[in-house]
């Protein structure tokens, strides 16, 4: 742990720690390494400099702090009521669905609003208590968006980046919510705010000159970033678009081991050797546009587009917010499609869809990944999706095919995917029939492009260009 006298220098905050909080029956506490993206891009800079992680560990009424060599974790602790309203309330039953274009109608309850304010305080005040004498600050995404503001009224030295890591709505959207000009000034009590795509800083933009009364400018800064710039009293607030990657060439030099190409061969055998493996990797959210795949690959098999003989689609669903309402009628209506497609077109020992909802281990999803002829990534609305870029990072024999949701961040980037409007089901029906029947040469032309879009913008790049521009602003 650090002492007052070598207070972090660099400190994320961030929703949930860089590890998993695991009680065994025996009360033995252990702790597991987060796989995400984000805790392997930055890992090497919070031990490169005296670092430090703020977040709660996932497990209610916990501060225990857990001892990782080189690194300062504080957990914040939540109560089970706290993360009923903070985190399932506000968070994912308010913000989610706003965020998400209101697929699902959000809920606006002043006791949700409360506890987000309160933990959000939290939040702030373990982060100024680590954070070193003008220590750089990362705040990362929608659960923490008032954080920036308190920080900089508790740590005025302090230089503070925010970054959204889900989209950013329409104006008209984001509009609705009853505290607008409360999550506005929270956000620009940072240095510089990130978002995916130029549109979500643009929007942002416009609603702090509306909501804030401050006055917005804009300019062009970078090759792959556009800025702009928002006066807050005497100080220039920072706001630009910091398309998110993955650990690109980490996750090309696994697919290519010789025991992930063993799996990959077991699995499509396990799968009956079909022609054409259609493969689906989500969160189980209302969000994914499951049903939509589904729905299509249903339609293509009635058709006549498809052969059922010929083709299985494989569906990897990890279980999600499962005491939610609206997420357990989504997946009655998930396993429903499941169950009509095998019931009209499977035979005996031959399911069309393979439907798994559980968590699966990481070599074995880069297997699938090899394995798979098609990746299909349909959201209604997705901040990036990086699933579709992991796909294209496996597909070093420029194998494969990508069928990719306009309404994705990743669409910006893999503009040589098969892309389609997932409201149009004839669309997306097209899009995944070009997907199989294209000609390989044109498929591997494809993917050759979108591999050096993936593996030349990875997330180490991403993190670097978000933190030297902070590192550039005058606070």
């Amino acid at each position: 742990m650090t002492t007052p006298t070598e207070r972090a220098e660099f400190v994320v905050v961030a929703n949930r720690l860089p590890v998993d909080k695991t009680v065994l029956a025996d009360g033995t506490v252990q702790w597991k390494r987060s796989p995400g993206g984000l805790v392997t891009a930055l890992e090497p800079i919070l031990r490169n400099h005296t670092g430090a992680w703020v977040g709660w560990s996932g497990v209610p009424d916990s501060d225990d702090n857990p001892e990782i060599e080189g690194l300062d974790v504080r957990a914040v602790p939540l109560s089970a009521a706290e993360i009923a309203d903070y985190y399932e309330g506000f968070s994912n039953g308010t913000l989610w669905p706003l965020y998400h274009d209101v697929i699902v109608k959000p809920e606006y309850h002043r006791e949700w609003w409360n506890s987000y304010v309160a933990i959000n305080e939290r939040f702030a005040k373990a982060t100024a208590e680590v954070a070193g004498p003008g220590a750089l600050v990362w705040v990362q995404d929608y659960q923490l968006q008032l954080v920036p503001k308190m920080l900089r009224e508790l740590r005025p030295d302090l230089k503070i980046g925010f970054f959204l890591h889900i989209p950013f709505p329409p104006v008209e959207l984001f509009m609705q919510l009853p505290w607008r000009a409360e999550i506005v000034d929270g956000l620009l009590g940072s240095d510089l705010i990130g978002f995916h795509l130029p549109d979500g800083a643009e929007n942002f933009l416009y609603l702090a000159n509306r909501l804030g009364g401050h006055e917005a400018s804009r300019r062009s800064v970078g090759v792959r970033s556009r800025f702009g710039s928002v006066a807050v009293g005497d100080r220039t607030v920072k706001v630009g678009a910091f398309p998110i990657s993955i650990a690109s060439g980490e996750i090309d030099s696994a697919s290519k081991s010789r025991a992930i190409r063993s799996r990959a061969r077991e699995i499509r055998k396990e799968l009956g050797n079909p022609k054409t493996v259609l493969l689906g990797v989500d969160r189980l959210d209302y969000t994914k546009g499951i049903d939509v795949r589904l729905k299509a690959i249903s339609e293509l098999l009635e058709e006549g587009r498809l052969e059922p003989q010929e083709t299985v689609m494989v569906q990897l669903a990890t279980p999600s917010r499962e005491r939610v309402e609206s997420y357990v009628a989504m997946r009655a209506e998930i396993e429903q499609l499941v169950g009509n497609i095998n019931g009209n077109f499977a035979e005996v020992g031959q399911p069309v869809v393979q439907y798994l909802n559980r968590p699966i281990p990481r070599d074995e999803l880069v297997a699938f990944f090899v394995a798979a002829d098609v990746m299909l990534v349909t959201p209604l609305r997705d901040g990036m999706n990086l699933v579709a870029k992991e796909y294209v990072a496996c597909r070093s024999d420029l194998g494969g095919a990508l069928v990719l949701s306009e309404f994705t961040g990743a669409a910006a980037e893999l503009k040589q995917a098969y892309q389609a409007n997932p409201y149009d089901l004839d669309g997306v029906k097209d899009a995944i029939e070009a997907a199989v029947t294209d000609p390989a040469e044109d498929r591997r032309d494809r993917m050759r492009a979108m591999r050096r879009q993936v593996l030349a913008h990875d997330v180490e790049k991403w993190a670097k260009s978000f933190l030297d521009t902070l590192r550039d602003t005058n606070s």
